[in-house]
């Protein structure tokens, strides 16, 4: 790929570098200029993240929630497609006589990750068999066992067509059942489960949940303390101590279990990060406020040299971010972005306001040391990068940032 710059694709000629990447040919030299846009966003999200801006966490209040599924399609998400499917907005989840499985499998969740977070989405399960027997759940910290058969295991968030394990905290092919619904479960440091208090009656929890109908499914993962409610009710409360077989981190996954004829649905599905940053003041905040240059960028595995490099610089405020030195048309270009810090590497989705991009979403990776922020992200909008390079991914960009000095 070329990605030398000319002069007409310098500070010059910025309205002609703001067109989108995808309307550029890996021949022109302009390549580079039309991400200016986005590379301050991702600069400022970046920032913002480093500086742990205060997150909302009453019932219901949506702020800092990310969508993990599009509504539309699987991407970013890896499972069986003869098992797994998008339908009216929906995953879907299904076995058939003429197509059974033999073990559980997985659809799983591809761009990160998970390690302190909280998770939203709503399920329906349906038995396709005389046996009323529909089983699934929600993995999560998890680890993938089998990746030809896509086979996972690790924390989950029961759910079933029956009357007994919705709500539970059981741990796929490790521990088993970690917390019967409405219990609250300390797993101590000798990994003995001790059971501390009741969060109501199995019975009575149960009454809350719609067969055969939509559900509220909510996942709140701090530390080592791990919360199930199902529409709005806390089903289990865990404390696990014990070190040598809990997880603190791991991969996001739906689950398609054995057995009869099923479906499973699910929707709505979002994340928001949890984190030691929640609360924080916003003295602590405007520390980090000011402005930042971009220093190295990387394309087609080649850092470009300094003769090449866009001088970009942009300023934050208030957990805004603006462009400076920019033309008369384009003084206004900014854009907005949202942070999952709670994934590995760490995850911005940016979204530019004004110019040729406005209104998509450029998925990326990020890490923050100090005065110095370093993003990857796609320029096309499609598969989020998985690691820090260029060189395998025609569509990625790497760009370092650091603070102007006074």
């Amino acid at each position: 790929m070329n990605v030398s710059m000319n002069d007409h694709s310098r500070k010059d000629d910025v309205g002609q570098c703001f067109q989108p990447v995808s309307h550029f040919s890996p021949q022109q030299s302009v390549e580079l200029c039309p991400t200016r846009g986005s590379i301050v966003v991702a600069l400022l999200s970046a920032c913002v993240l480093f500086l742990g801006l205060p997150s909302a966490s009453a019932a219901g209040d949506e702020s800092g929630f990310n969508k993990i599924f599009n509504g539309s399609d699987l991407s970013g998400w890896d499972g069986n497609p003869k098992l797994w499917s998008v339908r009216d907005g929906a995953i879907v989840g299904q076995t058939t006589a003429e197509n059974p499985i033999k073990m559980n499998t997985f659809l799983i969740w591809t761009n990160g990750l998970v390690a302190d977070f909280e998770l939203r989405c709503s399920f329906k399960i349906v038995p396709n068999n005389d046996k009323g027997f529909a089983n699934s759940g929600i993995q999560y910290r998890s680890q993938i066992m089998d990746s030809n058969n896509w086979v996972v295991g690790g924390y989950q968030a029961d759910m079933e067509a029956g009357k007994t394990y919705t709500g539970i905290l059981y741990e796929e092919k490790m521990r088993g059942i970690l917390a019967a619904r409405g219990e609250k479960v300390l797993l101590d440091k000798d990994c003995q489960k001790q059971v501390t208090g009741s969060l109501g009656k199995s019975e009575d929890l149960q009454a809350a949940i719609k067969q055969g109908d939509w559900n509220d499914y909510v996942i709140i993962a701090k530390g080592n303390h791990l919360q199930h409610f199902i529409n709005g009710k806390q089903t289990i409360d865990v404390t696990d101590e014990c070190e040598a077989k809990r997880a603190m981190k791991g991969v996001l996954a739906l689950q398609l279990h054995a057995g009869q004829p099923m479906t499973v649905e699910f929707r709505d599905l979002r994340m928001k990060t949890l984190g030691g940053s929640e609360g924080a003041s916003s003295g602590a905040t405007k520390a980090f406020e000011g402005n930042w240059i971009v220093t190295a960028v990387e394309v087609g595995g080649r850092v470009l040299s300094a003769d090449d490099m866009p001088h970009l610089e942009i300023r934050i405020t208030d957990g805004a971010y603006k462009l400076l030195n920019l033309d008369e048309d384009n003084k206004e270009t900014g854009g907005t972005f949202s942070l999952n810090s709670g994934t590995e590497p760490k995850q911005i989705d940016i979204k530019p306001k004004g110019g040729p991009d406005d209104g998509r979403t450029l998925p990326g990776i990020y890490e923050a040391n100090g005065d110095t922020m370093k993003v990857c992200y796609n320029r096309a909008g499609t598969k989020r990068p998985s690691e820090f390079s260029t060189t395998n991914d025609a569509s990625a960009i790497l760009i370092t940032y650091k603070r102007k000095q006074p």
